[in-house]
Formats: structure tokens, sequence, C-alpha cells
């Protein structure tokens, strides 16, 4: 409907194909695809915030942090954070600016570089859980952590073979820069937000935030994002058109509408891997729970047709 203020978390490929390099022109490219379909949501007449996943930029910055710490120092996995949200923030609105003006309907578009309130006390911290960076072989994994003391876990069979380095996923607790967004939001503008699931931060005895190293999962924080906007739904956009339940089995079933207890009974049975859907699932869970409206999973060339009733996984109360 239009009108309606809608929260977009966006998936990986929306920047980065599994098979590219990560090149600024490839992720040129792949975000081009996705500001068309943002604008025209926009010329549709739904108000938008857009947020997104950073995990194969997060990864590549942090190797060429450590690649370079014989000439400069390298940076911290918080500010590394920061700085993707940047890099991606400016690709976005510069390609939705342009995608907006083609279609006549010229609306501002505004990256907000936001924090997101974690606690130390996240039991996430005394057993990391986020991959980051690439795949490596068991023996590559256990000289990084015998080097640099990283934190290295086997990824589980059925998502993709190999170890990678883990970090530390706490719960967001809540969006710091949520009054600016909302003022933006009030000034027409399509906002660009929370990028790369926030800069992780705990607040200080005097008020002061300061940051912490690790990576918060983006369509959780996308859920903190959506409350604090108040938003009228929650769009998760990912590489497939419906989640299924059975995936990959001869039993396999795409779901269409189904109520968030049926979802829960799902995830609860282990439907949803928690390296792809299972935290898109649980996002859009939290978000009926909270507010009684509807969270759609569909793909990224599908979102018009989505919220239009026409396809996608849509999770009501």
């Amino acid at each position: 409907m239009a009108g309606e203020l809608v929260v977009i978390a966006l998936g990986g490929n929306a920047i980065k194909q599994a098979h590219e390099q990560g090149f600024t022109e490839e992720q040129f490219k792949n975000v081009d695809v996705t500001a068309v379909q943002i604008a025209q949501l926009a010329k549709d007449g739904y108000r938008l915030v857009v947020t997104h996943g950073n995990g194969p930029q997060a990864g590549a910055l942090l190797i060429q942090q450590e690649e370079a710490e014989s000439h400069v120092p390298a940076q911290t996995l918080a500010v590394c954070g920061a700085m993707t949200q940047g890099q991606i923030g400016w690709m976005m609105q510069n390609r939705i600016a342009f995608h907006l003006a083609q279609k006549e309907h010229a609306l501002p578009v505004c990256t907000v570089v936001t924090q997101v309130e974690v606690s130390k006390d996240d039991p996430d911290f005394q057993d990391p859980t986020k991959p980051v960076g690439p795949f490596y072989t068991k023996e590559e994994a256990l000289k990084l952590k015998e080097k640099k003391g990283y934190i290295v876990k086997e990824v589980k069979p059925g998502i993709q073979r190999g170890w990678r380095r883990v970090v530390p996923s706490p719960e967001p607790l809540d969006i710091v820069e949520k009054k600016s967004i909302n003022s933006l939001l009030a000034g027409g503008i399509i906002v660009i937000a929370s990028g790369g699931g926030g800069i992780p931060v705990e607040k200080n005895e005097d008020g002061s935030y300061s940051g912490i190293d690790a990576v918060i999962d983006k369509d959780r924080a996308g859920f903190k994002l959506a409350q604090a906007v108040n938003a009228d739904k929650y769009l998760i956009l990912t590489d497939v058109e419906k989640a299924f339940i059975n995936f990959n089995k001869p039993d396999q079933k795409a779901l269409d509408t189904i109520t968030v207890d049926r979802a829960e009974k799902y995830l609860a049975e282990g439907h949803f891997l928690m390296g792809s859907m299972g935290p898109k699932i649980q996002a859009a869970i939290r978000f009926v729970r909270w507010s009684g409206k509807e969270a759609i999973i569909t793909s990224l060339d599908k979102a018009e047709d989505a919220l239009q009733g026409k396809t996608g996984t849509h999770i009501i109360a």
C-alpha cells in the first residue's frame, strides 16, 4: 500500500555475488541493479529505510588492514564496520538517486553511519559465532589461530566446507541514531542506515559510547531499526523468492503466507539453517510478534511483487 513505511534488509548478493572477487566496478554493478528496484518502490509511494550486510567487504578490509600492519597501524573491527558502512552507503545513495532522477521522482537519499548499542555481557563474547573473512583449510586456520590469535571454527556441514575466523555477534539493544533517522524520514528522505548490522558500541557511565570489536547480525539489527522507525512492513531481500521447509530435499515446499506461530514451529524443527535462512526467519518473527504487522522474505527482483502480495513468504500475526 502506497505511503507505508517499509524497512528493507538487503542480503549480500545485493552488493557482491559469491563468484566475484569484489572489485569496485563489480560492486557498483550489483548495487545498480538493487538501486533500480528501490527507486521503483519509492515511485510506487512507499517510504523507505534501507539496511544492508557488509560481510564480504568487512572481511576483505580486515585482511587489507592486517597485511599492511608492517607499514601502517591496523584499524579495529569496529572501525572497519564504520568504513564499510560509508563505502556501501555511498554506492547505494549514488545509484538510488540516479535512478530516482531517471524516473522523474527526485527524492533525496541519505546514509546515516549508525551505531548500535550492545552489552559486553552478551554470551556471544564468551563463545563467538559470527564468521568473517574467507574460508581456510584446517591447517591454515590453526596457523592463524597461533600466529594472530584468531578464534577459528569449522563451518557446519550443509553450508560450505571449511574453517573460518569467528567474532562475537551480540544482540542489538538500541539504534543510537534513531532520532536522526526519524527526522530524515519526516523530511521525506530515503534513509540508508545500520549497514552491516551497525557499529557495535557500549554505553559508558558518562553517557558516551565506545566501539566494541564484534559484528551484529544485519537481520536482527534490521528488526531493531524497524522498531526504531515504527515500520509498517519489514522486507527481507535475499537470493530466493520464498523460504522453504525441507529445503533441497525431495519433499521441499515453498512457504507462501504463514502465521508467526507456524514460523516458530518450523524454526524449532530445524528447517532454517542458522548460516542462511535462520536469522532472517528469527528477525521476521520478532517483528511480527512486536508489531502485529507483516514481515516478508523474497528475492531482490521480486520486491515490488512481494509488497503487492503476489509472491514471497509472508509471515503474519
